[in-house]
């Protein structure tokens, strides 16, 4: 039983109608409709007019992005490969691709390239410089005796 302390600011119980309830309402969880019930629902709409199939959709509480998706998938498990949606804009071209893969290669190799011959063109300075340390370090230090 309320008291009127239990209530905010010494409401009395039959004014406590006025306040929101405090319960938070659950979460709306997505429906799931069986496969039968898909089927059954494609049969009746194949089978009825435009007029007739918004009533049918009103009457289960259906959407007609619903029944596209449906469809689709009743196409898709048919095996109606096509069915599924494309992204649009143009198309990707399989030799334009491997192209542009083939050009990334080339450009990585040239790379490679290009510091290969700079690490040979410095072994082959430090290979002359020892080479001139070596000749110039055996003339000029003589043997003294």
């Amino acid at each position: 039983m309320l008291m009127d302390s239990d209530l905010p600011g010494g409401v009395s119980p039959a004014e406590a109608g006025d306040f929101p309830d405090p319960e938070v309402a659950p979460r709306a969880k997505a429906r799931s409709f069986a496969a039968s019930y898909k089927k059954r629902i494609l049969a009746e709409l194949d089978e009825l007019d435009s007029e007739e199939q918004a009533a049918l959709l009103r009457r289960e509480g259906l959407y007609s992005a619903l029944i596209r998706k449906w469809r689709m998938q009743a196409a898709r498990d048919a095996g109606g490969a096509d069915v599924a949606p494309s992204r649009p804009g143009p198309k990707a071209d399989p030799t334009a691709r491997e192209l542009a893969k083939a050009r990334r290669e080339v450009e990585r190799l040239n790379a490679e390239l290009a510091t290969s011959r700079r690490i040979n063109d410095v072994q082959a300075k430090l290979c002359a410089l020892l080479d001139d340390l070596s000749k110039g370090a055996t003339t000029t230090s003589k043997p003294t005796t």
